[in-house]
């Protein structure tokens, strides 16, 4: 190339600061532009950029919980002894049979009453559950058990009636609704307790000069509290001194 084909120094010097000033100008143009996404989805500390608020339809569908004592939670609908033996046949009785007396492994739900502070205590609906309104938080939300919160509110509700009908708990004309679950009263309602008889206990972590263990005396022991049933023998061979 010849030298009057060749640029000069001084206009290749030119070139190459306009080159740059552009290059600057775009990056600092997309800076400004993505700087208003930026700041408008910094919600503050703990926010990593990734999620959405939930709406208040999101919120309801997952706020299904019942409270037991008076009800607050249960939804509108209703259910009779008699479609809920109709759901509970095509629905529960596989597992549980046709009038809850459990099948293979599956848990009972009827019977049982007057067994749990004997050697083999029977829990079941009838026998321990404290509430009647839980009952129905309980099937809405994890059965059946294979497809789990599928039924409908008037098919949870005539279960529960079903279930507390064939547990001699309410009459055959028993309609389940939102205002006469929380009537029922359950036959072990008042054998709760939330007092804990088991003496508090703490454990101070030892690294030298421990306890020697020869020196430890068992003072006492879980027997005899009626904190867990027997079934084939004593809790424990602890005697006390």
């Amino acid at each position: 190339m010849s030298n009057s084909a060749r640029p000069s120094d001084r206009s290749l010097a030119r070139q190459l600061r306009s080159a740059k000033s552009f290059c600057v100008f775009a990056l600092g143009s997309g800076l400004l532009l993505l700087w208003p996404t930026i700041t408008a989805h910094a919600a503050g500390p703990g926010y990593f950029g990734y999620g959405k608020l939930a709406t208040p339809a999101e919120i309801a569908g997952w706020n299904i919980d019942v409270r037991g004592q008076d009800g607050v939670g249960l939804p509108d609908g209703k259910g009779t002894v008699d479609h809920g033996a109709d759901v509970f046949a095509q629905q529960c009785a596989t597992c549980h049979g046709t009038f809850g007396e459990g099948e293979g492994r599956y848990p009972k739900l009827m019977g049982g009453e007057g067994t749990l502070t004997g050697e083999r205590p029977e829990p079941s609906v009838g026998s321990y559950w404290p509430y009647a309104p839980t009952l129905f938080d309980y099937i809405d939300r994890a059965m059946p058990f294979i497809s789990p919160h599928t039924l409908s509110a008037d098919d949870v509700y005539a279960v529960v009636a079903y279930i507390l009908n064939f547990n001699n708990i309410v009459p055959n004309d028993f309609v389940a609704d939102r205002n006469s679950l929380p009537k029922v009263k359950m036959p072990n309602r008042d054998n709760f307790t939330w007092q804990d008889p088991r003496p508090d206990t703490a454990a101070k972590e030892c690294m030298k000069d421990c306890t020697d263990p020869k020196t430890v005396k068992i003072i006492s022991s879980a027997e005899g509290t009626d904190l867990t049933p027997r079934t084939t023998g004593p809790l424990d061979a602890m005697t006390g001194n």
